[in-house]
């Protein structure tokens, strides 16, 4: 399966940023504005997982291809009886596929909740009308230790050393992932404090600079062989493969949500994998991955919510 032939993507303009001792949040990271939420007080949930055989088809942020492939995947297979089929790439690139039927998905893993709405309402197909909230990332700045700009990355600002003629930076296409439109947005945060508006064409070139844009699912590999000086990466990713890393000093990364996708053809798989993920086991290894979990908050309305998953959030 790969991610050819994707529909062009509209992601929302950079909203205003405002400065004065006002913290940047992350894009995204706010409550949803149409849908009604019910949040559980606590995580994890004690929970019957339903127990099968068969695939369960996931589609999942690029970001999480290590937490699944080496750690959650093979916990899930061995805890329930089913097999995790999983697809990672770039959110937004992801719910295109979702939205043109060229991928037949059970659960989609986002990102940011802004991509789960691209696929809400009769406009955009009712592939999902509702998501739960499973854990949060930074995004952060890592850097390849044997790069030559490692002593400056640690004793200079980023945004100068990323400027340097010979510095090989790597992102994430902004039309296909949520994490690239972070990206371009913590630039411009640097660049409006700066009072320098050549900040960003001098860091990041063009908008999908084909030097820095790369599948967001090999920007780990590409690091670690070497082929870039430094990237952008969410904190749980860079901890996993153990990647050096340092702040960006803006308060801007992922908040993760899972679903089931409209015309799941393996409900009980579905069910069963979300399940896993709200469990004492699901939340102990989410942590273990580097991910900061959060209390099972659900946008949408519960009676659209699996009967099997209504515990989740205490219901």
């Amino acid at each position: 399966m790969g991610l050819a032939s994707l529909s062009s993507f509209r992601f929302m303009a950079l909203s205003s940023l405002l400065f004065g001792g006002v913290v940047v949040s992350a894009c995204g990271n706010g409550a949803p504005a149409a849908s009604s939420t019910t949040s559980s007080s606590s995580a994890p949930v004690s929970l019957s997982i339903i127990k099968g055989s068969g695939p369960v088809d996931v589609l999942y942020a690029g970001s999480l291809v290590g937490a699944m492939t080496k750690v959650i995947a093979p916990a899930f297979d061995r805890a329930t009886g089913f097999t995790f089929q999983g697809l990672p790439g770039g959110a937004s690139a992801l719910a295109n596929e979702i939205k043109d039927e060229v991928e037949v998905a059970d659960v989609f893993i986002s990102a940011s909740p802004k991509v789960d709405k691209t696929l809400e309402g009769s406009a955009n197909g009712n592939w999902v009308n509702w998501y739960l909230y499973l854990a949060k990332a930074p995004l952060v700045i890592g850097y390849n230790p044997h790069s030559s700009f490692v002593q400056q990355l640690k004793t200079k600002p980023w945004y100068e050393v990323m400027q340097e003629k010979r510095f090989l930076l790597g992102r994430t296409d902004p039309k296909l992932d949520p994490k690239g439109v972070l990206t371009i947005k913590l630039v411009d945060v640097e660049a409006a404090r700066l009072h320098d508006p050549s900040l960003s064409s001098n860091i990041l070139g063009s908008t999908e600079n084909p030097a820095q844009v790369f599948p967001e699912e090999t920007l780990v590999s590409r690091l670690e062989a070497g082929q870039l000086d430094a990237g952008f990466f969410y904190s749980n990713e860079a901890a996993l493969a153990k990647i050096p890393t340092i702040s960006t000093g803006v308060n801007l990364g992922a908040t993760f949500t899972v679903t089931v996708v409209k015309g799941s053809p393996h409900r009980a798989g579905a069910s069963s994998f979300i399940q896993f993920l709200y469990s004492f086991e699901g939340q102990k290894l989410l942590k273990e991955v580097g991910l900061t979990v959060t209390a099972p908050k659900l946008s949408g309305s519960k009676s659209d919510l699996p009967a099997a998953l209504r515990s989740i959030v205490g219901g």
